[in-house]
């Protein structure tokens, strides 16, 4: 986990870090396929991607009924909207008896030739409710196969934090490619651009931590090497040097208004 863990908080591009995680819980909660869905489980549309590229090609061919079946997430959305709790469950848990019998189940035997579902939400119980559903044939996901899920949701967050900010991050500098390429020639890891967001929006050390779900002291070491790879020994200075560089947008102009403020 810990590998994967590194890949994905390494990635520069954030479109890439759904799939990568998605291929590794295949393989790490013993399944034999998944879609990540980091839009709401619901029908109201969003990107699903799966793993590996077999089954990805499957899904490709599905109508839009079809697809509707599985933006919903029958029955996790339906188990996880009203509760807090995003522990791992798999589809028979969770409804028992109605699964086998349900119009998802019998599209996924038809489409992908599995029979049983682990929903791994994205932790925290706000809505809406996102993450990977991981699929196998015969029996269903064990004990061990929760747990290991389970300890996965970290990361899954972690990457989703980091996929938002960079993706935000992106729009507010565009062109495509052109914030990328000026962090890499500063050597910034993607991790480390998350960290200098954030010190821009003045949040502290513990606030970063909690958003990016990490310890203060970690985000101190990251903050370490922005400062020594920009050549600066504080907040205000990294923020400016980062500006000049093309890494932050410019400051507004004292007096402007923000585009689509009311």
């Amino acid at each position: 986990m810990a590998a994967i863990a590194v890949a994905a908080l390494h990635e520069r591009e954030p479109e890439r870090l759904w799939p990568l995680l998605t291929g590794s819980l295949v393989e790490l909660c013993g399944g034999e396929a998944a879609i990540h869905k980091p839009d709401d489980w619901s029908e109201a549309g969003g990107t699903i991607g799966a793993a590996p590229d077999a089954a990805a090609a499957e899904l490709a061919r599905l109508g839009d009924a079809d697809l509707a079946l599985l933006r919903t997430g029958y029955p996790f959305a339906h188990h996880y909207a009203p509760r807090t709790d995003r522990t791992p469950v798999t589809a028979h848990r969770a409804v028992g008896a109605a699964w086998p019998d349900s119009p998802t189940a019998h599209l996924l035997a038809g489409t992908l030739d599995v029979d049983h579902v682990l929903g791994v939400p994205v932790p925290g119980g706000s809505l809406p409710v996102t993450g990977c559903l991981v699929y196998r044939s015969g029996t269903d996901f064990t004990d061990d196969h929760l747990v290991m899920a389970e300890r996965a949701q970290p990361l899954l967050a972690a990457v989703e934090r980091q996929r938002q900010l960079l993706q935000e991050w992106r729009r507010a500098l565009g062109p495509a490619g052109a914030p990328d390429q000026r962090a890499a020639d500063c050597a910034l890891t993607p991790r480390e651009t998350s960290v200098l967001l954030l010190l821009a929006d003045a949040l502290t050390a513990d606030a970063v931590g909690r958003r990016l779900g990490i310890s203060v002291r970690t985000v101190h070491k990251h903050v370490e090497n922005i400062y020594r790879k920009l050549g600066t020994r504080d907040r205000v200075a990294t923020v400016l040097r980062a500006q000049r560089l093309g890494l932050l947008p410019a400051p507004r102009p004292p007096g402007s208004v923000r585009t689509g403020s009311a």
